[in-house]
C-alpha cells in the first residue's frame, strides 16, 4: 500500500458522494505536513459530513489508519488526516474564504480522475 493508493482512494470516495470540484495537489518537496493534499467542496453540511465520513471508511476498509479528522460536527471545514495524504472538505462558502488552492497555488496538481474513469 501506498500514498498514490491511498490519493486514489480517498478520491473515489468524494466523488462516489458528489464532492465538487475536486483537487489533488502533490505537495512533496513543498510541505513537510503530507505528500498529497485533496481539496473539495459539498453544498450542504449534511453532504460535507457524507463526503469526509466516505472518505474516512473507504480508507480504513483499506487498511490506512486515519490519524485525526478535525471539524466534523459544524461541517464548514472538515479536515481528515490520513498521514501522507490530507483531505479539506469544505462547505461551498468556506471554500472560496479560506482559497487553500491559492495559498498552494506552486504545488502541482495531481492527475488522479484518469485512472478512475478508465
Amino acid at each position: 500500500m501506498n500514498n498514490q493508493e491511498l490519493l486514489k482512494i480517498a478520491v473515489k470516495a468524494a466523488d462516489d458522494k458528489r464532492a465538487e470540484d475536486i483537487l489533488a495537489l502533490n505537495m512533496q518537496g513543498i510541505s513537510l505536513i503530507a505528500d498529497y493534499f485533496i481539496i473539495c467542496h459539498g453544498n450542504s453540511d449534511k453532504q460535507v459530513q457524507a463526503i469526509a465520513r466516505e472518505m474516512k471508511e473507504k480508507a480504513q476498509e483499506k487498511g490506512y489508519e486515519v490519524k485525526r479528522m478535525e471539524g466534523f460536527d459544524e461541517a464548514r471545514w472538515i479536515l481528515i488526516d490520513m498521514g501522507d495524504v490530507v483531505a479539506h472538505v469544505f462547505h461551498r462558502d468556506e471554500r472560496s474564504y479560506y482559497n487553500l488552492e491559492r495559498l498552494w497555488g506552486d504545488a502541482p496538481l495531481e492527475d488522479v480522475f484518469s485512472e478512475l474513469n478508465s
